[in-house]
């Protein structure tokens, strides 16, 4: 197989062994048959059904609504402009290889480089120069620059060992002579386009031509003193609510910028000095040399100074999904942007920002951070639902009222007729219909909720910024929502649960206990000599030492380091050692075959071959060892089993075991073609073992806490680590996944060979199994490979989990993308792992990642704490208007005032509940699950009805001794009242949607400024805006608010229906067919204290809850059968509960 149609090691194997049975792949959420805006999985969902959900919407400012969405033209135009960038790429190519073919016919000349411009510093080679080798491939360059990247290197006065300098003077020049890593950016939107954005509303148009023409009509009729006040003020409230909103979509526009540099910023591993330190992608100068490992993203453009087995995936860059193998010879040239699909090596960056081909790609096009989340796509269906209804009632009141103008029957505050045919004027009459059609343009604002989608943008923009503070940074933003739903988390062990601190506490070598490990007068001197030379060889990392002497620097994995610090404590020279040495061949540690080697060339004749892995895998290849004698000696019985006791015991003190074996090898045998020996197989039999070390690596401190926090919100947590089974039950046990020494053993620990090696069937029953959450089932999977990981993934899926993955390893990507949220490690986790994660994990720290669920539900319970507020505003409000309009033939709520509520409803108070932190309560609630996002949002009608049966008396109020006033201040007052008391009732129920299912509104309110701030300005800005009022009826409105909070109480405690309102009218049913033919009826209940699920089979409902309580009920007619009978027929092709039927019949 030639090296261009390899298979990258991070997409599924078809024809691996150790991959097991491959899976087909199972179908995306069933979305057939549902609404335009029930989708379920935004993730990778097709663009016909976005599509679909946004001609359904019912809009009245598009450029807002959709802001935060994913742009669907601008998406197209992206993906042209890629295809169009790589086309001229794979043209460049084209012609250099024709050129390259021309001079093989006509026998070789010299090629000229570009005529140079003048030299910037002291520097060999000018940036154009570099920038035209890198484009037209190094292949032609060779003859000039002595045909080694060792020319270029001394060119850009850099050491191919120990890179450039690093002071900062040198980096300025280098700067200054060939730029910097980065390219320019497209600016972010600035004030003034959200303002016209904002402005951009269909009904605030149609208000402000309104206005306009009331402002002109009424100083035509009444004159510039009293005519402008109508017009002036709907302008005026107008203005007010465009810089509210386009303030507040501004502030949120750069929260997300902030957020988007810092996906970018991308920290790299660079040589300066002789020492690998961390630096920013954006850091990195030309000159630089950089260690690249598997996963990793080539940072710049430059050339392969050696490596091993290295493969790059340039599909980010040509677009075809193939691998090219890499070396300092044939292929040396790397481009920007591309992946390390396999092997490990170095490079020397040439070309940095936009003098590479991945800086003019992405200097070319702007990034769309636009994407909808499924709460969002709800919430656009709940806007247009009631959007519609708004606008009916809209046009009712606008009917209504013109009726009853023109007919006669609208009278003004004295009694007054206001039309009367044939005497009003036609000034008149128009300015009577201005009126009426403004309160029904403004009954259209306040109903159609456009804030409804826009608040759970700006509560997940609140919770983004909040969550990078606690660790995690979300590269989705549908991620920070999907996250509070979850289900199951599968967690790594290593760096995640641990805190991936690692030493080497034991050793076992010479037939016996080396301990201390590192003494080294335990050890036979061939044994210390070839452990030294594995060690040093056979590792990624490296160990520095400083020219003025002080402490080594060992860097690499946590594993590698521990190996390392070790191979120093035994006396190891790591330079002189690697120079003692060539490696001609090497095999990069993988995740599925659990071990890596290396072939050196000592000599002319002999050459040594090393493994280090899994300690039982590499184990079994061994057929010799080397005793205390210092010989070689055959692997007999006794010595192995006395190996796996060895192994057993350090797995089961939580130690993680790496055994060191080698081999030799006959020369001859050594392929001495270049393509033969980039496929040469290492030879991995008949090895003599060395020694097996026990690394210990420590559980991370609260990591049982955090552990039990899942457990009490429902959320069950699976370990699945490629570590020995038995150190991942030890580790389990620490961490609490496991409960108790009774818990650990089957069937709570499966191992993935066992689990890869099941039927789909079998697979899809274990996660059937799973899904009783109080059956403990396969909780710690050990010795798992990344596609296991993916098949668990799937079938729990399958099942209709919502799953949470954490992964930091190249090949864990599948399983990233497959689950619903992929989670990241920021520190061990490689680049292509961040890229197919949702939400990176900046510390690895599995406490981090309940935090993020905290902040998941926190999301979901701001959102139904906004949209209680807001249809209970909304219905209110409509109420109101309309049994006024009906009844008395007008509006006690004018354009203004309405206004004025749509502004506390949409702006202001999405800002005040969206953005109240997280509590402890939410972490004692079940989870929401993949189906029921809004289940519950519809369940807030107790708190809606309450306020709609106190808000249509205040229209009611007559007696206000306003007898000796004149009729119209005592109708503007009666209003005034009318709309004050509206607004309190508004104001006090933001305390009660904070808190919409606990008594105690106030717990915790002090502790959210903002909220206090909000509602504050809101009370100011009412005592201002109002017909100067008494202190008695300041009195009367305010306690006419304050009933709404009894009225609360009274709501909360009348008992709401464990289904939702949709699930009962229509009355629908989850039912799944089980393997041998039966179906099966599942409901899932949330329930205080946990989750219940109900199973109905053969007549017979089964009720289990978290706490492993478990009962089963009997209809009747049928034979009474045992829990355990029951549970376990389940999970039997024979059903016992047939049987029972015929036994008692």
């Amino acid at each position: 197989m030639s090296d261009e149609n390899k298979t990258a090691p991070y997409r599924p194997h078809q024809d691996d062994l150790e991959a097991g049975n491959t899976l087909r792949d199972y179908p995306e959420d069933d979305d057939e048959g549902l609404g335009p805006f029930d989708i379920v999985r935004t993730k990778s969902a097709p663009v016909d059904r976005l599509r679909r959900w946004r001609q359904a919407a019912l809009v009245l400012n598009a450029s807002r609504r959709f802001r935060y969405t994913l742009d669907l033209k601008k998406e197209e135009e992206r993906k042209q402009l890629i295809a169009k960038i790589r086309m001229h790429a794979q043209v460049i190519r084209a012609a250099v290889l024709f050129q390259v073919a021309g001079q093989g016919l006509n026998g070789p000349e010299t090629v000229k480089l570009p005529s140079s411009p003048a030299q910037i510093g002291d520097f060999g080679i000018s940036s154009e120069e570099l920038v035209s080798v890198s484009r037209s491939m190094i292949s032609l360059f060779c003859s000039k620059l002595e045909g080694q990247v060792k020319g270029v290197a001394e060119k850009l006065k850099s050491s191919m060992e120990k890179g450039v300098p690093g002071d900062e003077t040198d980096l300025i020049n280098r700067k200054r002579a060939f730029g910097s890593n980065t390219y320019p950016r497209k600016k972010g939107r600035s004030f003034w386009r959200f303002v016209w954005d904002a402005c951009r509303d269909t009904t605030l148009i149609i208000l402000m031509v309104a206005a306009a023409a009331s402002l002109a009509l009424g100083i035509k009729t009444e004159g510039i003193k009293e005519g402008w006040y109508d017009g002036g003020s709907i302008a005026m409230a107008v203005l007010i609510v465009i810089v509210f909103t386009a303030v507040s979509d501004y502030k949120q526009s750069l929260q997300f910028q902030n957020l988007n540099e810092e996906k970018q910023n991308i920290q790299m591993e660079v040589v300066r000095s002789g020492r690998r330190i961390q630096v920013s992608i954006f850091e990195i100068v030309v000159g630089d040399v950089v260690p690249l490992k598997i996963g990793d993203q080539v940072p710049a453009d430059g050339l392969v100074i050696s490596g091993h087995s290295l493969s790059i995936d340039e599909s980010s860059m040509t677009g075809e999904s193939k691998i090219v193998h890499k070396d300092s010879t044939r292929a040396p040239f790397l481009m920007s942007g591309c992946k390390v699909a396999d092997g490990y090596g170095t490079m020397l960056v040439t070309s940095v920002g936009i003098n590479t081909e991945w800086g003019l790609l992405m200097a070319s096009i702007s990034e769309d951070n636009g994407e909808e989340t499924p709460l969002q796509v709800r919430l656009n269906g709940v806007a247009t639902f009631i959007g519609i209804v708004g606008l009916a009632v809209a046009v009712v009141v606008l009917i209504v009222l013109v009726v009853r103008f023109f007919t006669g029957h609208t009278y003004d505050p004295d009694g007054k007729v206001q039309f009367t045919a044939g005497k009003t004027t036609v000034g008149d009459a128009i300015d009577g219909f201005i009126k009426i059609f403004t309160v029904a343009v403004t009954i259209v604002v306040v109903a159609v909720p456009e804030g409804l989608p826009l608040a759970v943008t700006l509560t997940l923009a609140y919770s983004m910024r909040k969550m990078m503070a606690d660790k995690a940074l979300v590269r989705r933003l549908s991620a920070c929502e999907t996250m509070g739903s979850a289900t199951t988390i599968c967690s790594d062990k290593t760096g995640t649960l641990t805190l991936n601190q690692m030493t080497v506490v034991e050793v076992y070598a010479c037939e016996k206990k080396i301990d201390p490990p590192n003494n080294k007068s335990l050890l036979t001197p061939t044994v210390v000599s070839l452990l030294i030379e594995g060690i040093a060889q056979n590792t990624t990392g490296s160990v520095f030492v400083a020219e003025g002497g002080g402490a080594l620097e060992v860097s690499g994995s946590p594993t590698e380091k521990a190996i390392l610090q070790w191979g120093v404590n035994l006396g190891m020279d790591f330079d002189a050692v690697r120079s003692d040495s060539v490696i001609i061949h090497a095999f990069p540690f993988n995740s599925e075959k659990k071990r890596g080697g290396v072939a050196l060339k000592l000599s002319e004749s002999e050459v040594r071959v090393h493994w280090k892995g899994a300690a039982e895998i590499v184990l079994a290849s061994c057929t010799s060892y080397i005793d205390a004698n210092d010989c070689v000696v055959p692997m007999d019985e006794d010595k192995l089993s006395f190996f796996k006791k060895a192994i057993e015991d350090m797995a089961a003190g939580s130690l993680r075991c790496v055994a060191i074996a080698y081999r030799l090898y006959e020369i001859e045998n050594v392929p001495t073609g270049d393509e033969e020996l980039d496929n040469w197989q290492l030879p991995d039999g008949d090895l003599i073992l060395l020694a097996i070390v026990g690394i210990k690596d420590p559980c991370r401190p609260g990591v049982r806490e955090a552990v039990q926090l899942c457990s009490n919100a429902g959320v069950k947590v699976r370990m699945v680590t490629g570590d020995n089974l038995q150190t991942a039950r030890a580790i389990a046990l620490e961490c609490g996944i496991l409960g108790s020494n009774a818990d650990a053993a089957e069937p709570n620990l499966i191992e993935g060979k066992t689990f890869r090696n099941f039927s789909e069937t079998q697979r899809l029953e274990v996660a059937d199994r799973i899904s009783m959450h109080e059956l403990k089932i396969y909780q710690v999977m050990g010795r798992s490979s990344p596609h296991d990981k993916l098949l668990l993934v799937q079938a729990l899926r399958k099942r209709g989990h919502v799953v949470a993955v954490t992964g930091d390893g190249t090949n864990d990507a599948p399983a990233l993308h497959e689950a619903d949220i992929g989670l990241a490690m920021g520190i061990q986790g490689t680049e292509v792992a961040k890229e197919s994660s949702d939400i990176i994990i900046l510390d690895d720290n599995f406490a981090s990642v309940v935090k993020v669920v905290r902040w998941g539900r926190s999301v979901y319970a701001n959102i139904q704490k906004f949209i209680q507020f807001q249809l209970t505003v909304n219905v209110a409000a409509l109420v109101i208007n309309v049994v006024a309009a009906v009844s008395a033939g007008n509006v006690p709520l004018n354009a203004v005032q309405l206004l004025w509520v749509n502004l506390i409803m949409d702006t202001l108070g999405a800002l005040a509940l969206a953005t109240e932190p997280p509590t402890d309560h939410l972490m004692h609630r079940p989870p929401v699950g993949r189906r029921s996002l809004c289940g519950e949002l519809t369940n807030d009608w107790s708190s809606i009805s309450s306020h709609c049966s106190l808000n249509p008396q205040f229209s009611r109020t007559s007696i206000l001794n306003l007898e000796h006033d004149s009729s119209d201040h005592a109708f503007q007052v009666k209003n005034t009242l009318i709309f004050n008391a509206f607004v309190f009732c508004q104001i006090f129920n933001e305390f009660n949607a904070r808190k919409p299912d606990e008594i105690n509104v106030w717990k915790g309110v002090t502790k959210n400024h903002l909220f206090m701030g909000i509602v504050g300005l809101e009370v100011v800005l009412q005592f201002t805006s109002t017909v100067r009022l008494s202190w008695k009826l300041w009195l009367v409105s305010f306690a006419i608010g304050f009933i709404s909070w009894p009225l609360a109480i009274v709501g909360k405690l009348i008992p709401v229906p464990e289904r939702s309102f949709s699930e009962i009218l229509t009355k629908k049913t989850h039912q799944e067919r089980n393997p041998d033919g039966a179906f099966r009826e599942i409901r899932t209940v949330p329930k205080r204290g946990g989750l219940l699920v109900e199973v109905k089979r053969y007549g017979l409902l089964v009720e289990a809850s978290v706490n492993g309580r478990v009962e089963a009920y009997r209809a009747k007619g049928e034979p009474s059968i045992s829990v355990k009978t029951l549970l376990k027929s389940r999970y039997c092709e024979d059903d016992p509960l047939e049987k029972s039927n015929e036994e008692s019949s």
